[in-house]
């Protein structure tokens, strides 16, 4: 009998964009992981816009989980994605403990920053109390740039080898998980580097010339319903990286905002 999964995603809402909660509810429920969810903060639209607003759910959060103490209510698998402020690693920290079961798997998506730069409203503070978050995951899924600062190491524009072993010696020291660095670019290509218990792997995909918010959520959303169903690290990372690649190829010009990840769904089976 296949396993089942009840599953928690925990990051914020964005009511216009594709990013976040309105990438990872689809397209975990697509591949039949039931799919529930913890938003952090409800924003008009996500931050790619001129302006937005942004209602800080922090506060309703300690009902919610009183709630799910009475009703006992647990989970087998998590999603962290976007934070946004480190009172709320302390709250996923809570969370982990009171409604995780015994078989749990935790993923953590660390959103900060990318191309070098750390994203608005976030410091060196977030990032030290998020490196604390790291010991609890299976799995970690950072960009370059944010593994780059989570490890401490000076970012650089020229991922070679030398440069991600920096980095994967200084984040092993804050956690034992497989990590799976997205982003890392060479001259022609663009992929991953993955970090497993007995071996490191580069992976590398033709450059596609687009860049849109949103695809490092669509990418922990597949790579983490396709780990579950299969348990094989490399075929859910050649799921994720593939399914956001034709993502950005189905994506119209005029679509700036996003990626038009529905058109794949539509195509894609289990």
């Amino acid at each position: 009998m296949e396993k089942s999964f009840k599953l928690l995603t925990m990051q914020d809402l964005s009511c216009m964009g594709q990013c976040s909660l309105t990438v990872a509810l689809p397209i975990l429920s697509h591949y039949g992981i039931e799919t529930c969810v913890l938003p952090t903060a409800v924003l008009s639209n996500h931050t790619m816009f001129l302006s937005w607003s942004y209602l800080d759910l922090t506060p309703e959060i300690h009902n919610i989980f009183k709630e799910w103490e009475k009703n006992e209510i647990h989970f087998n698998a998590f999603l962290l994605g976007y934070l946004g402020k480190k009172e709320l690693i302390d709250v996923a920290k809570e969370c982990f403990k009171k409604f995780s079961t015994k078989d749990r798997k935790i993923f953590i998506d660390p959103v900060f920053a990318d191309n070098g730069k750390i994203y608005p409203g976030f410091d060196e503070d977030y990032i030290i109390h998020l490196r604390s978050l790291l010991q609890y995951a299976d799995f970690i899924l950072p960009n370059v740039t944010e593994a780059s600062y989570l490890a401490g190491v000076p970012y650089q524009e020229h991922h070679d080898e030398k440069y991600l072993k920096k980095i994967i010696n200084e984040l092993k020291k804050y956690t034992k998980a497989n990590m799976i660095i997205t982003g890392v670019e060479k001259e022609n290509t663009i992929g991953e580097y993955l970090v497993l218990d007995d071996k490191e792997i580069a992976v590398d995909h033709i450059k596609v010339p687009s860049r849109r918010h949103g695809t490092g959520d669509i990418f922990s959303s597949v790579f983490t319903a396709k780990y579950l169903l299969t348990g094989d690290i490399l075929l859910a990372n050649d799921c994720a990286s593939k399914f956001v690649i034709d993502c950005l190829k189905e994506t119209s010009e005029e679509h700036f905002y996003g990626v038009e990840f529905e058109k794949l769904l539509l195509k894609e089976g289990k």
